[in-house]
């Protein structure tokens, strides 16, 4: 799904129809609507709609503010990529220490609409997880975490793994999810206040340090944004600059606009 929504990105201003989408995607086109709307939540007339409309543009044009709880109401949506109750945990300072020693960590790669991703958690948690390759690697993804994690024990386990992105990307029952992060004081401030942006919105890195009560740290709040450890579900793709550019992403740019995109089709409604 994430080569279709790459397709449908650089070809919505030919306006093409489900055939072209679905033989671009090399599927029937009955069976690439259903696949795409389970994977993705939507259509794909109506992700075609929402990129002609240009509302992420317009959105990230104007700066649009998101920390306002009524706004983020008013957001709800059934779909993928939904709003979650997310509950953060800290590591222990022992657990810092000691480079996990005592940890189980499960960890499994999967595909999602966006691209592969790589997924690890311990009993409390999501701990990480990120965008790999188009060809994942296991074995690669599996050192990330034993060089950040050297005392733990390391288990693949992908059914085990594969329940938390499912029911984050709504494919399953709906519900909170937890994480179990590393991170300083600050950071950990930092990445609460991004929990608080709701889907299909944007927000500033000066908002969101006035959000952490950090006011003028917006500097120190875009390194933090750039070492969250756990890839869309704290989302640090919804920080855009004062300007309305897009700012930098760790996993580029374009997969930033596609994430954008989805979220705000789901938002209006789609």
């Amino acid at each position: 799904m994430a080569t279709a929504i790459h397709w449908l990105v650089a070809h919505a201003e030919t306006r093409p129809g489900l055939d072209d989408v679905a033989r671009a995607a090399g599927l029937a086109p009955s069976h690439f609507q259903r696949l795409f709307r389970q994977e993705v939540g939507i259509s794909p007339k109506r992700f075609l709609q929402y990129l002609l409309g240009r509302e992420a543009s317009r959105r990230l044009a104007a700066g649009e503010s998101v920390l306002d709880a009524t706004y983020g109401s008013s957001l709800s949506s059934p779909g993928r990529l939904h709003d979650l109750a997310v509950t953060l945990h800290a590591m222990t300072p022992g657990e810092l220490r000691d480079g996990g020693r005592g940890l189980t960590i499960h960890w499994g790669c999967h595909d999602s609409p966006f691209g592969p991703v790589g997924l690890a958690m311990t009993d409390r948690g999501i701990c990480h997880l990120a965008f790999v390759g188009a060809a994942p690697d296991a074995n690669a993804f599996r050192g990330t975490l034993q060089a950040a994690w050297p005392g733990a024990r390391l288990l693949q386990d992908h059914a085990r793994t594969a329940q938390p992105l499912t029911q984050f990307l709504g494919a399953g029952g709906y519900g909170p999810l937890s994480l179990h992060v590393r991170g300083s004081n600050f950071q950990l401030q930092v990445w609460q206040a991004l929990l608080t942006i709701p889907a299909g919105a944007t927000t500033t890195y000066q908002a969101l340090a006035s959000a952490a009560a950090r006011p003028g740290a917006a500097r120190a709040v875009g390194t933090a944004v750039g070492a969250n450890p756990v890839a869309m579900v704290i989302p640090c793709h919804r920080v855009i600059r004062t300007s309305g550019a897009l700012g930098g992403y760790r996993w580029g740019l374009n997969r930033k606009r596609l994430l954008l995109a989805a979220e705000g089709s789901l938002a209006r409604g789609a």
